[in-house]
C-alpha cells in the first residue's frame, strides 16, 4: 500500500466558485432537459430538479430512478463545456498550493469526468493531479453515496486513513468520515460552527496550505 497522503479535492465550490456562474448555467440546462424529456413546463421542471436534488443529493439519480434516463446523455446535454469554462474563474495561487502539499493529489466531482478534466486544466492544475474522478467513473454513484468513494479509493489504492477529502458539502464530508477518512470543510460564507466529523474548517481554499500536518496525521 502506498504510504503517502492522498488528497481528495471536491471540485465546485471548493476549488473554484461554482456558485457564481457555473451552477446557474448547469440548473438552466437541466431544467431544459427535464422540460424536453418529460413534457413539462419549465417551471413545472425546475420544481423537479430541485426535488430529485434535495431527494437523491443529485438531479441525475432521480432521472435514472424515476424515468430511466440514460445517464451519459443527461450529462452531456447539462454540461455544455465552452459556455461552462467560459464562467469559470481562475482562484490565485491554487496550482502553487496543490504543488506545496506533500502526497498525491485527485478531483472527485458529481460532475461528468470529461467536464471535470476541463475544468481542472482551465484552472491549471491538471499536471498536478494523479487523477480525476467524474461521476461516470463511479458507477453514476454520486456522492455522498459510499460507492463512489470506495471506488476513488480502490483505484487509487489507498485506505481510508490516507486520505483527506476537501469539500464544500456537510454530507459529503460525514461520509468521508463514516468511512475513515480525514475530513476538510470549506466552509460557505455565513456558515457557523464546526460539526465533530470534520477536522479543518477553512473560509478558503488558500488556508489549506496553514495545514499540511494533515498529511502526516
Amino acid at each position: 500500500m502506498p504510504s503517502s497522503r492522498l488528497w481528495v479535492f471536491d471540485l465546485d465550490n471548493t476549488l473554484h466558485n461554482a456558485s457564481a456562474g457555473v451552477f446557474p448555467l448547469i440548473n438552466q440546462q437541466m431544467t431544459d432537459y427535464i422540460a424536453q424529456h418529460l413534457q413539462l413546463e419549465r417551471a413545472a421542471a425546475n420544481q423537479v430538479r430541485e426535488a430529485y436534488w434535495r431527494r437523491y443529493g443529485a438531479t441525475l439519480t432521480g432521472m435514472i430512478r424515476q424515468h430511466g434516463t440514460d445517464p451519459a446523455h443527461f450529462l452531456h446535454h447539462t454540461h455544455p463545456l465552452p459556455e461552462l469554462l467560459a464562467q469559470v474563474r481562475h482562484a490565485p495561487g491554487l496550482p502553487a498550493l496543490l504543488a506545496r502539499l506533500p502526497g498525491d493529489k485527485v478531483v472527485f466531482s458529481n460532475g461528468p469526468s470529461r467536464y471535470v478534466r476541463a475544468v481542472c486544466r482551465h484552472l491549471g492544475i491538471l499536471p498536478l493531479l494523479r487523477d480525476c474522478f467524474g461521476v461516470d467513473r463511479l458507477g453514476f454513484h454520486p456522492k455522498p453515496d459510499p460507492r463512489a468513494y470506495r471506488r476513488v479509493l480502490a483505484a487509487m489504492g489507498r485506505r481510508p486513513e490516507q486520505c483527506v477529502l476537501v469539500e464544500d458539502s456537510l454530507a459529503n464530508l460525514l461520509t468521508a468520515r463514516r468511512l475513515g477518512m480525514r475530513t476538510v470543510w470549506l466552509a460557505p460564507a455565513g456558515a457557523v460552527g464546526k460539526p465533530a466529523y470534520v477536522d479543518v474548517r477553512l473560509r478558503q481554499i488558500g488556508e489549506l496550505a496553514r495545514h499540511v500536518r494533515l498529511a502526516k496525521m
